[in-house]
């Protein structure tokens, strides 16, 4: 049973990554040059995962791997809205 509520809790912490920093990189992001750089994506990604850890290990049911989808979700959602941003979709 804890598995299952573990599996949906990396799931929506996923989809929540991915959704939100695309659209803040879409409307915010859209003018900072910085954004364009390759690197970014994994830089974005890399400090989400670090970001999510502690809370991570304070909480029982989800694991190590959440923090790891979280921020592999944040940096396809960048990378996402990085590409939106280059071919000019508003």
């Amino acid at each position: 049973m804890f598995e299952i509520i573990g599996l949906a809790a990396t799931g929506a912490a996923g989809l929540f990554g991915y959704v939100k920093s695309r659209r803040f990189v879409r409307s915010r992001l859209r003018f900072v040059d910085a954004v364009k750089k390759p690197y970014v994506p994994v830089l974005a990604g890399g400090a989400a995962a670090l970001a999510a850890a502690p809370i991570v290990a304070l909480l029982p049911i989800v694991g190590t791997a959440t923090a790891i989808v979280f921020g592999a979700s944040v940096g396809v959602g960048v990378a996402s809205a990085r590409k939106d941003i280059k071919s000019g979709n508003p």
